[in-house]
């Protein structure tokens, strides 16, 4: 059995969280799937076996995933930002949740199957906000015209070209 940590984020599925948990695992490093909790006899809403709960961890941090129906869905007021380090691996993240039945959105911004929300979002960007001035105002002009951030366009703004 793993060790339970003090601090755990929990993700509301409507039935398929071990289906998602094994996509963020095979997508983002420093991720696995760990114990699947199953349901030990029917009961009103499921069937003896089902799963009720899966732990996993995304970029080294602990989740569960909760089947806890339709009741709720997942909104931008959370989101989760993953900083990359040049346009492949911002590619590569960007690309992989939205062919897998996600959402593009605007500014980075992106939806996976299950509703919940990414900013994929390069350093480059990050650090030109850091700079502040002129070169944070180009790169967040740049930033505000596209989905998925360009990071040649970014570096491009900010040095004014």
């Amino acid at each position: 059995m793993a060790e339970i940590a003090n601090l755990t984020t929990v993700l509301w599925f409507d039935g398929d969280a071990e289906q998602a948990a094994r996509f963020y695992a095979q997508t983002f490093p420093e991720s696995a799937v760990g114990d699947v909790f199953r349901a030990p006899a029917d009961f009103p809403s499921g069937k003896k076996d089902d799963v009720l709960t899966v732990e996993f961890t995304v970029f080294g941090r602990a989740f569960s995933g909760l089947n806890g129906g339709d009741m709720f869905e997942p909104n931008e007021s959370v989101s989760f930002m993953v900083v990359t380090e040049d346009q492949e691996e911002t590619d590569r993240y960007w690309n992989a949740i939205v062919a897998n039945g996600g959402a593009p959105s605007e500014c980075g911004w992106c939806k996976d199957r299950w509703g919940f929300s990414w900013q994929i979002t390069p350093r480059t960007l990050l650090e030109s906000q850091q700079a502040g001035g002129e070169e944070a105002r180009r790169a967040f002009e740049a930033m505000m015209t596209m989905q998925k951030i360009d990071v040649a366009a970014i570096d491009a703004a900010r040095k004014g070209d």
